[in-house]
């Protein structure tokens, strides 16, 4: 975006006398030549300070007008991946020559920082309806109850390493939208699946899944893995048979529960990978 020209004084007091002589903001543009949000905008100054000379400013002016800071912030807002050069590029393209660190001040003047984008789970609609469920009709569960579940989990880790990261540009409060987040599979060469369990008493036993599972070897899983972290951590679960005898039981059927927790236990597992 140009930058707009700056009237000179001469013109600002005559745009002043004028409007003490009684003409309107549009007659005294069409007379000047000048717009009358200008004129009007040069009264108004006028009228608070009594001078029509730039007021002191605290360095240079920024360079980007506020139109311009507003096309940049809709871009970011549609597309969060969008980079520091192609925000450069598009305000080059509407007439204004910026650096990299002009756009991200400008961002950063509207709550916006550069973060890593969150790995997140490809869920299916289901998956996204039950856990919602599930936190809707345990959310005024009392804490002795969430002491006595056990949460599991199948991972991804690799093997050389931690998948490239993308950054987004977004508000601190919006780090699980959608837009901002990466979708992850558990599925890839150069990794390794883990299943694994954890409670508040502690962490339960650590599985290695080999080859695709299915209903039958997440059953299994849970026979050999789930029971026995349950007994070592004394927890105690009514009719805990339930929970591996079931038929039905499919991987990844009961995708829910905290999210966070599970993945600061991952986290901290893949740290230890080295």
């Amino acid at each position: 975006m140009a930058k707009t020209r700056e009237l000179c004084k001469d013109i600002r007091d005559k745009i002043v006398d004028l409007h003490k002589a009684g003409m309107g903001y549009r007659t005294i543009g069409k007379q000047l030549g000048e717009k009358a949000t200008t004129v009007g905008a040069i009264i108004r100054k006028w009228k608070k300070f009594k001078m029509t000379v730039n007021l002191p400013r605290s360095g240079a002016p920024c360079k980007i007008s506020p139109r311009g800071a507003s096309m940049i912030m809709r871009k970011v807002r549609d597309q969060p991946r969008t980079t520091w050069q192609d925000l450069v590029n598009d305000l080059k393209r509407a007439g204004t020559t910026v650096s990299k660190k002009t756009i991200s001040n400008t961002l950063h003047r509207h709550g916006l920082k550069s973060c890593s984008a969150r790995k997140v789970p490809l869920l299916k609609l289901a998956h996204v309806q039950a856990r919602l469920k599930f936190a809707n009709d345990h959310l005024d569960d009392p804490e002795e109850e969430w002491e006595k579940v056990m949460w599991s989990y199948e991972t991804k880790i690799e093997l050389f390493g931690l998948n490239s990261t993308r950054h987004v540009w977004r508000k601190k409060k919006d780090e699980y939208n959608p837009k901002n987040t990466i979708p992850t599979v558990k599925h890839g060469g150069g990794n390794i699946i883990l299943w694994g369990c954890f409670s508040a008493k502690g962490t339960g036993r650590l599985h290695r899944i080999e080859g695709r599972m299915d209903g039958a070897m997440y059953r299994e899983i849970l026979a050999n893995n789930l029971l026995p972290s349950v007994r070592a951590l004394k927890i105690v679960v009514a009719g805990s048979s339930s929970m591996t005898t079931t038929r039905n039981t499919q991987p990844g059927q009961l995708r829910s529960g905290s999210v966070r927790s599970i993945s600061r236990s991952w986290s901290g597992l893949a740290s230890l990978q080295t």
